[in-house]
């Protein structure tokens, strides 16, 4: 299969020469960020047009990573829910464990394009941080990552797989010490040492050219389940389902069908204890336009503009802003964002293990929580396809504990 940044744009031209989707995104950093970034957009830009680059990237997806991954039809779960037919792209089974993957090889290989002997990182739930220590080890990069001190003690095995991987894993204990915090971390080390670091941005999310780079380099997630589903199922899906933390793993899927008006496309933000701020990480039932991490995009914030505090069940959901194309996206209605709980995602965890052999990730079972909700109101010849973003195994402390096992 052709690599991703091959391709033509799928819709319109987002973002545009500023790096904005309508009226998100940008680019609002501090003085001593412009030029590291402009190098980046730069950098970027050359290394799409660069024949051997793209030949490089899609070696290691396919030998490395395990590209491309299965699209699976769960007929189990189908036959249990009585309704549309369930389709799960199966990103888990990639190497490390999680769509990160897709990304970190990518700016992995543009780091080294640009002469970065270090790479520095973010991560909440710990499948970027792996993720990105996975290809600095592969790359001979020097790595540090950033991880809030609560990520660290719930999402602990990927903290040992890190560092048995060779990379610095830094704890942070400031603010909510999750992964907003990890990222103010990252960014001061990025200003600190920009003449030889690549901050490595785990979603699109940051200023641009993150929110596009990210992207372009997921797209390879809906290009593959585009090509699969039309094989398999002789037809488009009704529906794609995907989470929304950041949103990486969602516009990787629903990228290539924007254009398709009747695909319905929902995005699964975490609704956490409830929905009083402080409880949840639902953007877009909470939240308003601002500023966070150098884009402009839906926040979740208080009355006087300061950034609130977050909850998830899923360290990868934990988090106060959301990419901004999925801003312009639910700005334009294009795409539907909902929200689920804690115990609704924890029960369609245990549902999938026991119907289809399969543990999610808590993230990726908010997912197929709304779908628990939705398929059975739908007609048995539609379609719905879902976006397993990562595998349950950081996640059997909390299943545990949570009494589900």
């Amino acid at each position: 299969m052709p690599n991703q940044l091959n391709s033509s744009p799928a819709h319109g031209a987002w973002p545009d020469a500023r790096g904005r989707f309508g009226e998100f995104g940008g680019c609002f950093v501090p003085e001593t960020l412009m030029h590291p970034v402009e190098e980046l957009a730069e950098g970027f830009e050359a290394a799409r047009r660069d024949a051997a680059f793209q030949a490089e990237l899609d070696r290691l997806l396919r030998h490395f990573a395990g590209r491309p991954t299965p699209l699976y039809h769960a007929q189990r779960l189908t036959e249990h829910l009585g309704g549309a037919q369930i389709y799960l792209k199966r990103e888990d089974l990639l190497h490390t464990g999680a769509h990160k993957i897709n990304n970190c090889i990518g700016q992995g290989l543009l780091a080294k394009r640009m002469g970065k002997a270090r790479v520095i990182a973010e991560t909440g739930a710990g499948q970027h941080g792996v993720a990105t220590a996975t290809v600095a080890a592969l790359l001979g990069l020097d790595c540090t990552v950033y991880m809030g001190e609560e990520d660290m003690a719930r999402q602990a095995p990927n903290v040992f797989r890190m560092r048995l991987l060779g990379t610095q894993v830094v704890s942070v204990a400031s603010g909510s010490k999750t992964l907003k915090d990890a990222i103010n971390e990252g960014m001061r080390d990025w200003v600190t040492n920009v003449h030889n670091t690549h901050y490595l941005m785990g979603s699109v999310l940051g200023p641009h050219p993150y929110p596009l780079m990210v992207r372009e380099f997921q797209r390879i997630i809906g290009k593959e389940a585009r090509e699969q589903i039309l094989t398999t199922a002789r037809r488009l899906p009704n529906l794609l389902v995907a989470c929304v933390g950041g949103g990486s793993n969602s516009i990787g899927l629903f990228y290539e069908f924007i254009p398709d008006a009747a695909v319905k496309m929902v995005g699964v933000e975490a609704g956490g204890r409830s929905l009083r701020l402080g409880d949840h990480a639902a953007r877009f039932a909470g939240g308003k336009p601002g500023v966070l991490h150098g884009t402009y995009t839906y926040v979740l914030q208080n009355d006087d503009g300061l950034i609130a505090p977050t909850h998830s069940v899923s360290a990868g959901l934990d988090y106060p802003a959301v990419g901004p194309e999925h801003s312009a996206l639910y700005r334009e209605k294009r795409a539907e964002y909902t929200y689920v709980s804690d115990a609704e995602a924890l029960e369609a965890a245990s549902l999938l293990a026991r119907k289809e052999g399969i543990i999610p990730a808590l993230e990726s079972a908010h997912a197929l929580a709304e779908v628990v909700k939705r398929a059975p109101h739908m007609a048995r010849d539609q379609v719905i396809l879902v976006n397993l973003s990562g595998r349950g195994d950081k996640d059997l402390g909390i299943f545990q504990a949570a009494g589900i096992l």
